[in-house]
């Protein structure tokens, strides 16, 4: 656990770099065009969810395969949404410790998703310069990843964290309809 005032760190660590698990993480991406799309956007949304069990028990020691597959499949956005309404109030620090280690390990080409959904939640905890910190990682790999450039705009509204949840929250069921039917 950080002391108060040290700061938390989401730079990449040097898992991100190499190669053997950036091919395995490319082995998960989504291509919007495959004839297989639904089975891998539910392949990822139910990842997501195991990954967070398996994280809850083992933390940073959890299947670097199964991270991997969350990563990969992360491309998507539809499981990008579904990740972004999977935790709540009693899962958030798991949560919020996975899409941390996800961050710091994604590849280059990876980290705007996972650098979203972690903002998401620091915004939610009320650290809006964390919150920032990881939507610069997430423009700084995709400029242009339109969800960056959404939550920078809610973010810098001001916005109450509490109604972008109970949003976040309220989309969740229409997400996972359409990713499960």
């Amino acid at each position: 656990m950080k002391a108060h005032n040290e700061e938390l760190s989401i730079h990449a660590l040097p898992q991100s770099l190499e190669e053997s698990f950036i091919a395995h993480v490319k082995s998960f991406y989504v291509d919007e065009s495959s004839a297989s799309l639904a089975t891998q956007q539910q392949e990822g949304a139910t990842a997501v969810v195991d990954l967070a069990a398996e994280f809850e028990k083992f933390g940073t020691d959890s299947q670097i395969e199964h991270c991997a597959r969350v990563i990969g499949r992360l491309s998507d956005i539809q499981v990008r949404d579904f990740a972004l309404g999977s935790h709540n109030r009693n899962s958030f620090q798991t949560y919020w410790s996975m899409w941390h280690y996800l961050l710091q390990i994604a590849p280059t080409g990876f980290v705007a998703p996972v650098a979203c959904l972690f903002a998401t939640l620091a915004y939610e905890r009320g650290d809006t310069t964390l919150a920032f910190k990881a939507l610069d990682r997430a423009t700084q790999d995709q400029p242009n990843y339109s969800l960056s450039i959404l939550l920078r705009r809610v973010f810098g509204s001001g916005w109450p964290a509490g109604a972008f949840a109970a949003m976040r929250v309220e989309l969740h069921p229409k997400v996972t309809a359409g990713i499960f039917g």
